[in-house]
């Protein structure tokens, strides 16, 4: 590759990174100084005030976003990717299963994913309200109406996801460069009206702020928060765009602008107070208001898009990782393997997000649900960095807590004065988070009974086949494949074929699918075959957490090893496991119906693992937990 070419991708993945990444921490302007000032927070709107607020966002966005996330979490990388499921894989593979640690590092993982799931309910509901909300600046006569069109606008936008977004993808890094343009004129122009804001560049005021204010300071914290909320996306993507590119963008584009608008929005409401109604819609004057209205909507809207694709991305993930029953997964574009859309998750999302829109119906009071969310998932990241620092990379432990611990300090500080809200919507995305914590251990905990049990009823395949051949059966023209399970013997599927049809095929092959803590593997690496003899033969198959289940593709893989196949020639026999709920050991009653209801409503093997659907036979088995 030329150095031109290398540079204009650069280029481009940049402006890319603009549009997907930022799309979350740069509409945060939309609603966080208003959200700060509610007169519910009792803090009084004075010069002293405004400028130690605005210190607290210009810092706390320098380290919290600048120094822990662009400079050392970006580092904590699975094999190029980044969010909370890749950390939490990297944080597993530095410790042992046998170490006490391992528990606790998969149950805060876990954790971190469900916040996840709660932060990417609320940012489309609050960014998309907080846009609408801009037409009560034009007339009071537009508040009723502003629910109903953040309803369309978001009913719209989630219809569309089944088509994918590489149609509409190339205009989200303009139209974010054009909204980011507009946050640093607007900034400028109003700081030109009061100056003196900028002495909220000196970190003295945000220190002296909460000395003076103590209590009212802490709770303003909680929603300071919302000028980092989109943090945690910029991790989530380092495996779309790569480190270098996010880096530009958060120091040439994200950061400046952002940093302008706020101490704007604070240099407008020193010079006219009145404006705390809705300070970022009237940075202008009345005549800008719809159009910022217009922009901010295609803004919020990209950002909405962003934790949305995030969503099916994080889901596919614990998927592969034994978090969540299979589902239906479609591809929305022949180019990019990760632009995925899984129809349950689309719907059943876009139901909690307009439960959260009716129920809330201000971006002010779902800004309290916000709170909690963002910093539960950044504690997370945290303190799993901790242990890849320590574990994986073996620092020295001081260097370790020093790296992290200040991180974490502050992290505890904006959870806890998130925590504050919990009676005024923080419930939501705890309630949300604690409902998909337990439906995930509950699949994983159900799982692990189910293959206990298996493996308790084991045959050992090595003895079968060397029983199975002292008096061999009939053998028929073709190959059969059986999947098999990691802790399987021999396939119940095998044992119902020789019960009922007295006949084994020429050629028999059994597929084993492990999933490894790592995002990707190798095409190279992906297979291993055994020669079991009499034309039998155990196929291994190594897939990352990110890589797309295909058989079919795996038996191509198998001609490079010199085990060729003929799809019209091949037979793939699979065991349709029904799971029936046992008194006794186990989980307790009504987990164990709802890993059974999961179990039966999961997607088919064959189906995903893309099996050609006339090539399959299904045998039933029942296993008890």
């Amino acid at each position: 590759m030329t150095a031109e070419h290398k540079k204009s991708s650069l280029v481009a993945l940049t402006l890319a990174a603009v549009g997907i990444v930022y799309g979350d921490i740069g509409t945060s302007p939309l609603y966080t100084l208003k959200t700060i000032f509610d007169p519910e927070h009792g803090l009084v709107l004075n010069p002293a005030n405004l400028t130690g607020v605005v210190s607290l966002i210009f810092w706390g966005l320098t380290m919290i976003v600048s120094l822990k996330y662009v400079t050392l979490v970006l580092r904590a990388d699975n094999r190029g990717e980044g969010g909370v499921m890749a950390l939490m894989a990297l944080a597993l593979n530095s410790v042992s299963k046998r170490s006490g640690w391992h528990g606790p590092l998969l149950l805060l993982g876990v954790f971190g994913a469900t916040m996840f799931y709660g932060d990417s309910v609320v940012t489309p509901a609050i960014s998309v309200l907080s846009a609408i909300e801009g037409l009560e600046v034009v007339t009071p006569a537009f508040k009723p109406y502003v629910v109903p069109l953040t309803i369309i606008v978001l009913v719209s936008l989630y219809a569309l996801q089944q088509h994918g977004t590489a149609g509409i993808g190339r205009w989200f890094g303009p139209v974010m460069v054009v909204w980011f343009a507009s946050l640093a004129v607007m900034g400028v122009l109003n700081i030109m009206k009061a100056p003196q804001i900028l002495s909220a560049l000196n970190p003295w005021h945000a220190l002296v702020f909460m000395l003076n204010n103590k209590y009212a300071g802490f709770v303003a914290l909680g929603a300071v928060v919302l000028a980092f909320t989109g943090a945690e996306a910029l991790y989530a993507d380092m495996g779309h765009f790569g480190k270098k590119p996010i880096r530009m963008a958060w120091f040439l584009v994200t950061f400046p602008a952002l940093a302008l608008n706020y101490l704007g929005q604070g240099a407008l409401l020193i010079a006219t107070p009145a404006a705390i109604s809705n300070p970022f819609f009237q940075q202008l004057g009345s005549w800008s208001v719809i159009p910022l209205v217009v922009l901010s909507t295609m803004a919020t809207v990209i950002a909405s898009q962003a934790t949305i694709s995030g969503t099916f991305s994080m889901t596919r993930q614990a998927i592969a990782l034994g978090l969540l029953p299979r589902m239906r997964v479609l591809h929305t574009s022949a180019t990019e393997m990760g632009q995925v859309y899984i129809p349950a998750v689309n719907w059943l999302q876009l139901g909690v997000v307009l439960i959260a829109v009716l129920g809330f119906g201000s971006s002010e009071n779902l800004a309290a649900a916000y709170g909690i969310a963002v910093t539960a998932t950044m504690l997370s990241t945290t303190i799993l960095t901790f242990f890849v620092t320590r574990y994986r990379w073996h620092l020295p432990l001081l260097v370790c807590f020093s790296a992290t611990g200040f991180f974490i300090f502050i992290d505890i500080m904006l959870f806890s004065a998130s925590t504050l809200k919990l009676l005024h919507g923080g419930w939501f995305p705890l309630l949300l988070g604690s409902v998909l914590l337990t439906i995930m251990l509950t699949w994983r905990t159900g799982r692990e009974l189910v293959f206990q049990n298996l493996e308790k009823h084991a045959i050992p395949l090595d003895a079968f086949l060397e029983s199975l051949f002292m008096a061999p059966p009939t053998r028929v023209y073709g190959t059969a494949i059986f999947l098999r399970g990691e802790s399987d013997g021999v396939p119940h599927a095998l044992l119902h074929n020789l019960s009922h049809n007295k006949v084994l095929h020429e050629r028999v092959v059994f597929i084993t699918v492990y999933i490894v803590e790592e995002p990707w593997v190798p095409a190279a690496e992906q297979v291993k075959i055994t020669e079991l003899g009499h034309q039998c033969y155990q196929v291994n198959v190594h897939y990352g957490f990110k890589d797309e289940p295909d058989i079919p593709n795996v038996l191509k893989l198998c001609g490079a090893h010199g085990l060729e196949f003929d799809m019209m020639e091949t037979s793939f026999f699979i065991a349709r496991q029904t799971v029936i709920s046992t008194p006794g050991s186990g989980m307790v009653s009504w987990r164990e119906h709802l890993f059974v209801a999961m179990s039966r409503n999961a997607r088919a093997a064959a189906d995903y693992y893309q099996i050609p659907p006339n090539r399959v036979i299904e045998l039933g088995t029942q296993v008890e937990i």
